[in-house]
């Protein structure tokens, strides 16, 4: 048996989704290859696979330990998608992304959530032979595609009229979110409810933060900010609402998206190339806040244009599902102690 050691503290930082991709795996691992492969978590001793999903630097020092074995590191963020998340100053800024790039080079191997990172990794001096592109996943056990009454039910729970055309986002309450232009767009449909769960994960740190504060104090009326909620809940909203509506400027691979497709939900995203090497054509795409007004308003007045995206949300799912990430991972991990 394989013995992997997880060291991580994304599940210490409520509300982001390194965290929730974190614990996808985990629990991958233990539900469906708990027969082939030894899962500890921040454990210090001997082990085959060492896998590296955050950076912090306790764990920066266990590199240098030759119990680590085979060294994988999880790329979940880079210098340019860290930008629009937290407002460092300039010196700071540079030695953290220093960090951050040095971390990742003293990696046997890299894994990365998205295929259009894999040359920016490059450029900054690591092997393209020495990157593996696995994509995040979504239980549906976590986040199920409910029937409607399920779904009326949930109205009612959390108490929206049954007749209400209901927008959904999630996420770090930040710039590169683009909740400015979620804030827009409901400020454009008062008819409509809007609701963002998500808060401040890193505080005052966070880039735009006491611009974003007085907009959570006072929203507008049809805006919702319940603030960092638990993944169940979000599960709910997901399936009390119409849409799913994330406006980011920058992503890796986000994982709301797939919770999305899993409830079965349409998803309206801004038009980034990042979206194209991996959900192309499964999403309605805009590239602006007239465009978000437009593709809203058809979504709400076409039937056709919408039954169509909810059944590509159900369909992608099945192609970021455990069953098929299974196999993935089993292969990755089992080539890896090889070497």
């Amino acid at each position: 048996m394989i013995h992997i050691n997880m060291f991580s503290s994304a599940d210490k930082v409520a509300g982001q989704g390194v965290g929730s991709a974190y614990l996808e795996l985990i629990r991958l691992l233990q539900e469906r290859l708990a027969d082939q492969f030894d899962v500890t978590i921040n454990h210090y001793g001997q082990a085959d696979i060492t896998h590296y999903h955050t950076i912090d630097p306790q764990f920066f020092l266990s590199t240098f330990s030759k119990k680590r074995g085979r060294k994988i590191g999880y790329v979940h963020f880079l210098p340019e998608t860290i930008e629009g998340s937290l407002n460092l100053p300039g010196f700071a800024k540079k030695v953290f992304y220093a960090y951050m790039i040095k971390f990742y080079k003293r990696m046997d191997h890299l894994v990365v959530v998205n295929p259009i990172f894999i040359p920016k990794i490059v450029a900054y001096g690591v092997p393209e032979d020495k990157i593996t592109y696995i994509p995040n996943f979504v239980s549906p056990v976590e986040f199920p595609n409910r029937d409607q009454a399920a779904k009326e039910a949930l109205r009612e729970k959390y108490h929206f009229p049954q007749d209400k055309f209901i927008v959904f986002g999630s996420g770090q309450v930040q710039q590169r979110k683009g909740v400015d232009d979620f804030v827009k767009l409901a400020q454009l449909h008062p008819e409509v409810q809007f609701i963002w769960a998500g808060g401040f994960s890193f505080g005052k740190m966070t880039d735009g933060y006491d611009h974003f504060k007085k907009i959570l104090d006072d929203p507008p009326a049809n805006l919702l900010f319940p603030g960092i909620v638990k993944r169940s809940e979000i599960a709910d909203y997901l399936n009390l609402a119409d849409l799913f509506f994330l406006p980011s400027y920058d992503e890796l691979f986000p994982m709301s998206v797939l919770e999305a497709f899993s409830c079965g939900v349409p998803v309206l995203l801004r038009n980034l190339p990042l979206y194209q090497a991996i959900i192309a054509g499964d999403y309605v795409e805009a590239p602006d806040l007239a465009g978000f007004d437009q593709a809203l308003t058809k979504l709400m007045t076409d039937t056709d244009f919408y039954q169509r995206y909810q059944q590509l949300a159900v369909s992608t799912a099945q192609q970021y599902s455990p069953a098929h990430l299974a196999d993935i991972w089993q292969h990755f991990y089992t080539e890896q102690a090889k070497l």
